[in-house]
């Protein structure tokens, strides 16, 4: 969900920068800095942007930058006169140095009157135009950024199928690798056994290294995984939940493994499943 998007607005007083970035997050996470005199429009930016951007950590500013020859500040003359009278009869000091007295006074309470400027709806109609354009601006970003993430995905998921295919032909090699083991532990003990037992006991070792149910299910979410990205809705949280699932199946199979060959292949998807896991928060 990274994103960067703006627009520059000139109106015939004043330029108005509208910019939005946003980073990776689980929920929407809006910060919106505006000018005071646009405050009352808040609520209502706040709910294009959530509506538009539906997840991650989104950073929304407008700046002003007043190019005519106004001010909103002017200098409240009486009051600062009397503050001037005041200094000079306080301190005896002479016309002299009014300078200095001047200097004083404009510093005292209310030696500024400040106009508060009211809305514009015409002014404010024409930002929130520009507003849109940004808002058009990064999910353009984002749809490029997650193009090369589809690619990248696909990738990886068929790394993990290539590694889950030759597992499958490891598993018959691993347990006759296993029953040649156990058999060897028997024979360096060089005692007599029951044949009968020693069967029944294979048997039940071999149940709790079988990965049959594994292998499957991991085929399926990977599958899932693939199907769910292809869909044209925001996925982003279901295909973490997937991954979950798919981490889960391939940290059971290496626990099972008990094969050093099928080991390095569960430490490959271990691998290209953190890969995943890094950018599956830039999805929505």
């Amino acid at each position: 969900m990274t994103g960067y998007g703006k627009a520059v607005l000139q109106l015939p007083t004043k330029k108005v920068t509208i910019e939005i970035k946003s980073l990776n997050s689980k929920n929407l996470d809006l910060n919106v800095r505006i000018p005071s005199y646009y405050k009352e429009k808040e609520l209502s930016v706040r709910k294009k942007l959530a509506s538009s951007l539906v997840r991650g950590k989104v950073d929304f500013s407008i700046w002003v930058e007043m190019t005519a020859d106004e001010t909103s500040t002017t200098v409240n003359k009486n009051v600062v006169l009397e503050y001037v009278q005041q200094l000079r009869n306080t301190l005896f000091i002479g016309s002299d140095n009014d300078v200095e007295l001047l200097k004083m006074a404009i510093k005292m309470p209310d030696a500024l009157k400040v106009e508060r400027a009211e809305l514009d709806e015409n002014e404010w109609a024409k930002i929130d135009e520009s507003i849109d354009v940004a808002i058009t601006e990064i999910i353009q970003y984002r749809t490029d950024e997650a193009a090369s993430l589809e690619v990248d995905f696909n990738e990886r998921i068929a790394n993990i199928k290539e590694a889950l295919a030759a597992i499958k032909v490891l598993d018959t090699e691993r347990i006759d690798h296993v029953k040649a083991r156990l058999q060897k532990a028997l024979d360096d003990l060089k005692v007599e056994i029951d044949e009968n037992r020693f069967e029944q006991e294979l048997i039940y070792y071999l149940e709790k290294l079988d990965i049959n149910e594994e292998k499957v299910r991991l085929a399926n979410h990977l599958d899932y995984f693939l199907e769910t990205l292809a869909t044209p809705d925001s996925n982003g949280k279901k295909l973490g939940f997937v991954i979950q699932e798919i981490g889960r199946e391939i940290n059971t199979t290496g626990s099972k493994a008990n094969y050093a060959p099928m080991q390095k292949l569960v430490i490959r998807m271990k691998d290209e499943l953190e890969k995943i896991k890094e950018q599956i928060l830039n999805v929505l």
